[in-house]
Parts: structure tokens; C-alpha cells; sequence
């Protein structure tokens, strides 16, 4: 049946979060009602109250969460009452071109490009007030219950800590996967990351297990640059201690510019500055953060012309 329960909701963009009572109702063929016992707080959560991610409202946000799966819809197999999930933003459906190859994982059944906000069927689980409330991405966490598409649920071991691996969820699989599964990082290679915090700090980590030989962290809060040396920076470089651009800075540290270079903070500049500051012939940058809605990158096109490749990568790919 319906369960009532709190949920962190927003009306309307630049809003402060409401607490209100929400009707979250059962769930139907294919998807899972989950009790959300953790959540992480992601920048992308942020972008959208600012408007920066564009959204339906009144919404749900909230995606980087773990629990305990509370009730199940006809025709799920892959879990069961009372087992400990993680929702993913990202589904797997296994059908779709993405899912099928080993080059991609942006699922064609994702909530992403043109958001609906809603379920499979064009409907919503959330009601508050009289109101439907839409999804986030599909999984909707800031809230005590949710109900996500079964392909968008990952089973865990009942032994995992909930208030830690729901940061696999987003934030630590973004970062890590974006060195080790979509550039690819090498033994003995160099690497910049623009943006230390969560996600940039597991970039670093997955730089680090992929075994390059130099980690260059790059932001403007040098207070985070004791935490990216533990999780295994080499270098740590702040913009503002430089009137040249970063990008040039980067290359006279390197020589010819860095191996891979990654941007995890969301803004235009910084892209192309990451694109910049990689090797002229072979470097590979890597979009980590979220691009802001309206917002075009101008670049030289000598840039790519050159040989460096860019990449995007969602949920770390």
C-alpha cells in the first residue's frame, strides 16, 4: 500500500528544500520501493536549485544513496524484501546499443538529455499535497522511501556500511571510473584534476591505482590539497598564485602538456583549459563535471586538430 512518509521537497528553482509528509506509492511491475537509510549530497542536487541543471518541478532531488529494498512489483527477480541496494541514476536495461557495448554505459533508458522526471510509464510515485512530485534522475533519494525501475537498482552485501558506500552511487564512481574506465589511465603517465572535491578526489584515487607517475591537483581552495596528497596527489597548484593561465602553467611543469587531464567542477573555462593544458598530440581531457544549461564552449579547433582527444563520461562510464 501507500506509505507516507518525509521527503526533502522543491517546489520551484533558487527555493530553499520543504520537509514535507509525501504519499510514496507501491510499486509497480519492474520496479522496487526502497527505504533509504543514507544519501550523499552531490553538486548536481545544487545545479539544479540554482537552475544550472534543468529540471521539472515541484521535484525530488537526490541520487547517491543506499538502503534496504522494502517491497517489490511483479516480475522482479534480481532482488528481494530486505535486501541492501544502492539506486543508480545510470539503469542498466542490457538492451539498449550503450548497454550492449563494451564502449559506453549512458543506458538509452536514463532520465538524462530531455528529463521527464517520471516513471516508465509516464507517471509519478510521489505525490505531496494533492500534487504529483517528479523524479530525479530516477532515483529520487532525499526522501525516507523511493521507488526506482529494477534495472536501476544494484544489490550489496548485507555486511556493507550504508553511510559509506552510498557514495558509490555517484560521487566515488564518477571520479575513479572517469581515470580508470574512460581515459584509461597508464602506468608511469601524467595527470592533471581540476576540481578536488568528492569527485575530483576519487579521480585522484583512480589515477593513483591506475599507476601514473605524476598527479598534478588543481583548485582555487588550496585547503584541499593536504586531503589530494594523502588519496595520492604529486603536485598541488592553486590558479590564483599565477597571472599566466593555468593551462600554460601546466605545460611548463610537463614539457609538452599532461597525458590526461580531467575537469571536475562544471564550468566552460575550465574545460577548456583541461583540454589546454593535456599533450598537444596524444593527450587525452576527460568532462567529469556537469556542463552548465545554456552555457557554449568557444575553442581553438588547433587544439583538437592536433591530436588530443575529448571525452565526456557520466557515472564514470
Amino acid at each position: 500500500q501507500v506509505i507516507k512518509c518525509k521527503a526533502a521537497v522543491l517546489w520551484e528553482l533558487n527555493k530553499p528544500f520543504s520537509i514535507e509528509e509525501v504519499e510514496v506509492a507501491p510499486p509497480k511491475a519492474h520496479e522496487v520501493r526502497i527505504k533509504i537509510l543514507a544519501t550523499g549530497i552531490c553538486r548536481s542536487d545544487d545545479h539544479v536549485i540554482s537552475g544550472a541543471l534543468v529540471m521539472p518541478f515541484p521535484i525530488i532531488l537526490g541520487h547517491e544513496a543506499a538502503g534496504v529494498v522494502e517491497s517489490v512489483g511483479e516480475g522482479v527477480t534480481s532482488v528481494q524484501p530486505g535486501d541492501k541496494v544502492i539506486p543508480l541514476f545510470v539503469p542498466q536495461c542490457g538492451e539498449c546499443s550503450s548497454c550492449i557495448s563494451t564502449k559506453g554505459n549512458l543506458c538509452s533508458k536514463s532520465d538524462f538529455g530531455a528529463p521527464s522526471g517520471l516513471m516508465a510509464d509516464g507517471t509519478a510515485r510521489f505525490t505531496c499535497k494533492g500534487k504529483a512530485i517528479h523524479h530525479f534522475i530516477g532515483t529520487s533519494t532525499f526522501t525516507e522511501y523511493t521507488v526506482v525501475h529494477e534495472t536501476a537498482v544494484a544489490k550489496i552485501p548485507a555486511a556493507a556500511p550504508l553511510e559509506k558506500v552510498c557514495l558509490i552511487g555517484c560521487g566515488f564512481s564518477t571520479g575513479y571510473g572517469a581515470a580508470v574506465q574512460t581515459a584509461k589511465v597508464e602506468p608511469g603517465s601524467t595527470c592533471a584534476v581540476f576540481g578536488l572535491g568528492g569527485v575530483g578526489l576519487s579521480v585522484v584515487m583512480g589515477c593513483k591505482a591506475a599507476g601514473a607517475s605524476r598527479i598534478i591537483a588543481v583548485d582555487i581552495n588550496k585547503d584541499k590539497f593536504a586531503k589530494a596528497k594523502e588519496l595520492g596527489a604529486t603536485d598541488c597548484i592553486n590558479p590564483k598564485d599565477f597571472t599566466k593561465p593555468i593551462h600554460e602553467v601546466l605545460m611548463e611543469m610537463t614539457g609538452l602538456g599532461v597525458d590526461y587531464s580531467f575537469e571536475v567542477i562544471g564550468l566552460t573555462e575550465t574545460m577548456t583549459a583541461a583540454l589546454a593544458s593535456c599533450h598537444f598530440n596524444y593527450g587525452v581531457s576527460v568532462i567529469v563535471g556537469v556542463p552548465p544549461a545554456t552555457k557554449k564552449i568557444t575553442f581553438d579547433p588547433m587544439l583538437l586538430f592536433s591530436g588530443r582527444t575529448w571525452k565526456g563520461s557520466v557515472f564514470g562510464g
